[in-house]
């Protein structure tokens, strides 16, 4: 809050330099009034749309709190693609994101049953320290809004009591079953690898089987005709003259 107080004044008084400077020029005060509110607009502007970016967060951690937490519901496929799809827009605009982020994908996407997408995910949560909360100590803008909001919603529930929930649920999950998800994820995407090996040893030994077979052929070249039958009688009557 103090950080924010300081920011806000810190452009006021950008605003009043910048006024003074047009007044010092001799520009009129109309425009000056003009020039001030087209500037406190678009800056309002510019903050709401930070401040959009940063609800997406949470609107990203209720919906998958619901698919996570809710099992005896089914979920269509296409449910959960689209929220992981929202999911990873966010790790565009965020340079940093919250570390949740990653637990949630992952775990969205082992519903899904890409084990593969779950590993990437929670392998960097689970085994990279510099994903971890405590290492995040030069926050992008984004960041330290969120955890603006974040610690506003902490201190007074009331304001957004689904938001917290959700939030508290997934941090519950990902302390208790991020290790267990990554291990399993893992388990079975050897366990896909191992059984694609054989079929592909198979296929190269068929393979090889009809290489070998073609190569032993003669080629068409050498290939020649039998002699007619005339002829074989021919040779086989002037034998048997001999031979009385």
């Amino acid at each position: 809050m103090i950080s924010g107080t300081g920011k806000l004044t810190t452009k006021a008084i950008a605003v009043i330099v910048i006024v003074a400077m047009l007044d010092a020029v001799g520009l009129p005060s109309l425009f000056m009034v003009f020039v001030t509110g087209v500037v406190l607009i678009v800056w309002l502007f510019a903050k709401r749309a930070q401040t959009r970016e940063v609800e997406r967060i949470f609107e990203f951690y209720i919906a998958a709190d619901a698919i996570l937490r809710e099992e005896e519901r089914r979920w269509y496929g296409f449910e959960i693609a689209e929220v992981i799809e929202h999911g990873e827009s966010l790790l565009e605009v965020m340079p940093d994101p919250p570390p949740l982020n990653y637990y949630v994908l992952g775990a969205l996407y082992q519903r899904l049953g890409n084990h593969q997408a779950t590993v990437e995910y929670l392998s960097r949560l689970n085994e990279d320290d510099s994903y971890d909360e405590a290492h995040r100590t030069s926050p992008s803008p984004q960041l330290r809004r969120y955890v603006m909001m974040l610690r506003r919603i902490e201190y007074h529930p009331s304001s957004a009591p689904q938001t917290l929930a959700a939030i508290r649920s997934l941090e519950r999950a990902r302390q208790r079953h991020a290790a267990r998800i990554l291990l399993e994820s893992r388990s079975a995407v050897e366990a896909q690898q191992v059984e694609a090996k054989p079929e592909k040893q198979v296929s190269e030994v068929k393979e090889t089987h009809k290489e070998v077979t073609f190569s032993s052929s003669m080629p068409l070249s050498e290939i020649s005709a039998p002699p007619p039958i005339s002829k074989v009688l021919h040779d086989l009557y002037q034998d048997e003259t001999r031979a009385n």
